[in-house]
């Protein structure tokens, strides 16, 4: 006849073996916390790039229905005028 012992034995190697998965192994506490960190960092990226394309897409749709955008980038960024106009600029 077995001794209660070993019965004892065995149920504490099997529960140490269930708590170094749960603590240590694949699928353990710390990696769901990091991957839950990481979810949430790529959710609020995601959130940024998707109000960047909104703006863009303005943008874009600004762009193509009518020319005073396109005129007022020209003069901005390229320093244009149009023909007739005299440019002053101010030294500061």
């Amino acid at each position: 006849m077995r001794s209660p012992y070993w019965l004892f034995v065995v149920l504490i190697l099997l529960l140490a073996g269930l708590q170094y998965r749960l603590w240590v192994g694949d699928g353990s506490l710390a990696q769901v916390t990091e991957l839950n960190r990481q979810i949430s960092d790529q959710k609020g990226e995601n959130e940024r790039l998707l109000e960047r394309n909104r703006v863009l897409e303005a943008e874009v749709m600004e762009l193509k229905k009518g020319t005073e955008t396109v005129e007022e980038r020209a003069r901005h960024e390229l320093g244009m005028v149009k023909d007739g106009e005299t440019l002053y600029q101010l030294a500061q």
